[in-house]
């Protein structure tokens, strides 16, 4: 072993000007283009990073957006592969995804079926403070349930984080109702991932 290593210690250096020929072969020629490049990226980073944080999944969630927007319009102009165009497209899809998940646009769809009566009133433990009241006046949830069917009867088989037992007939569809909506942001969450494991070793130009 220390004849090894004696050995590979005694061996000639390489050359300083052959490590800069090799460096202007492969890096240096193209030095400038990285230059541009990597300035490009920092302005079109800027306003993510600059309101970066990391304390919320948000953040986690724009960066990904920001990036899979980059990368689906450079694959798409420069539609080099037959599949271009399709990976683009799936890339589009995972934005539209990521946007639905970040409004919560699933989770409360629940409340396009239905109308509150709010009111506010003085808080008995301390009158400087109001507190909010809100009682349901009408709802819908029958097209609710409609437009999700299979949805629907996994929740009466007992789907979903809120529980129908013990719920009170006045409550019961508005907690099916809520139920559905939380199984439908899950899904459009899970299906996100799963476009991005199935497709992401394809996503290259």
């Amino acid at each position: 072993m220390e004849d090894f290593f004696e050995e590979l210690n005694n061996r000639p250096k390489p050359n300083i000007f052959k490590k800069i020929k090799l460096w202007w072969n492969f890096d240096g020629k193209y030095y400038h283009i990285y230059f541009i490049q990597g300035i490009k990226n920092i302005i079109y980073w800027f306003p993510i990073i600059w309101k970066d944080r990391n304390y919320d999944q948000k953040y986690i969630f724009d960066i990904l957006k920001h990036k899979l927007k980059s990368q689906s319009k450079y694959i798409f102009d420069r539609d080099k592969l037959i599949r271009s165009k399709l990976n683009s497209k799936r890339m589009m899809l995972c934005v539209s995804l990521i946007d639905k998940i970040q409004d919560e646009f699933y989770e409360m769809e629940f409340m396009d079926y239905h109308k509150d009566r709010v009111w506010f009133t003085t808080c008995k433990d301390n009158p400087e403070l109001l507190e909010y009241n809100s009682e349901e006046v009408c709802e819908n949830y029958d097209d609710l349930f409609k437009k999700y069917k299979l949805i629907y009867r996994k929740v009466l088989n007992g789907e979903g984080p809120y529980k129908l037992d013990d719920v009170d007939n006045s409550d019961m569809k508005k907690i099916i109702a809520m139920n559905i909506c939380h199984i439908n942001q899950k899904r459009a969450q899970d299906l996100l991932f799963r476009i991005l494991n199935e497709n992401i070793n394809l996503w290259w130009d």
